[in-house]
């Protein structure tokens, strides 16, 4: 991959989870932003809070986490977000999205735009163009020559072909979960059971040189240089899997960043992933022992 430096944008939506046991700090773009930072590499996140007091409260979680601000907006009418989380009896989450509130009015500022120019990586969801003012700041964003790193989270009924396939059409790399890759071929009728033929499709009729696919606990598959590469995951007593597809990317991504190889870089997401999972909400305390103990289980 061609990439001018190792500066990472990180851009869409910060919010509340509503956990069963209470809220906790989430929001993709923020979740990878904070991972990112945490395994320490050089990386900014843009989004909008509303000027209450949970948009303050994530505002200081980000600052005692060690993460700039700069590039966080406040909005004066629309809330803070708010997600309600509903766990199944396997652990795995759904979510109730709110709206409008404020990430859903990103606005592209001259700051945002110097900071894009900064930048070797943009990272970037689906879920955060849902509005027509935040998709047309992520569209301009997306108008630079930086690396573009799509994080596909398809939320219903955020998760309509004409808008989602706007934001692929741009993206360099794409990372999804296996149900997505079924809803996403299913818009082109593509019924093969075949997951490599369907990941190569993908991969084609969306121009992605890169190609990543997650499987929860069975792991995940690499698509790049006409290539497919395999990691069968790590087994943790699982707490939730919030935030964990997340956590996969930017272990997956701070690895590339150094050059790591395709192997290398779907095990350092998959501990990276797997560690979050075996905690509860989508921001635990950051802590590279247990995920080096997690990759050098047998």
């Amino acid at each position: 991959m061609d990439i001018k430096n190792q500066k990472i944008i990180s851009v869409g939506e910060m919010l509340w989870d509503m956990m069963p046991t209470g809220p906790k700090p989430g929001g993709a773009p923020m979740n990878v932003a904070l991972q990112l930072n945490n395994i320490g590499l050089d990386v900014e996140f843009a989004s909008r809070i509303g000027n209450d007091e949970q948009g303050l409260k994530l505002k200081r979680f980000l600052e005692e986490s060690g993460m700039s601000t700069e590039l966080i907006q406040l909005d004066s009418e629309l809330p803070t977000s708010e997600v309600l989380v509903h766990l199944d009896d396997k652990n795995n989450a759904k979510y109730e999205i709110c709206e409008p509130v404020a990430w859903d009015h990103l606005e592209y500022t001259e700051q945002l735009s110097h900071k894009v120019e900064e930048s070797g990586i943009v990272v970037f969801g689906t879920l955060g163009s849902r509005n027509k003012k935040a998709k047309q700041t992520i569209l301009n964003v997306l108008d630079s020559d930086c690396l573009k790193v799509i994080d596909v989270n398809l939320r219903p009924p955020f998760d309509q072909k004409e808008d989602v396939e706007i934001l692929l059409g741009k993206a360099d790399v794409a990372k999804l979960n296996d149900e997505e890759l079924i809803q996403i071929s299913g818009w082109y009728g593509k019924t093969s059971k075949n997951e490599e033929d369907l990941i190569r499709w993908f991969s084609e009729q969306y121009q992605c040189s890169m190609v990543c696919v997650t499987k929860g606990a069975n792991g995940a598959v690499l698509f790049t240089n006409n290539q497919f590469f395999n990691h069968l995951g790590y087994k943790v007593a699982a707490v939730d899997a919030v935030g964990a597809g997340d956590a996969f990317l930017a272990g997956f991504l701070s690895a590339l960043v150094q050059n790591k190889s395709p192997e290398e870089a779907l095990n350092f997401g998959s501990a990276t992933g797997a560690f979050v999972a075996s905690k509860e909400g989508a921001t635990p305390k950051y802590d590279m022992s247990e995920v080096l103990r997690i990759m050098n289980q047998s």
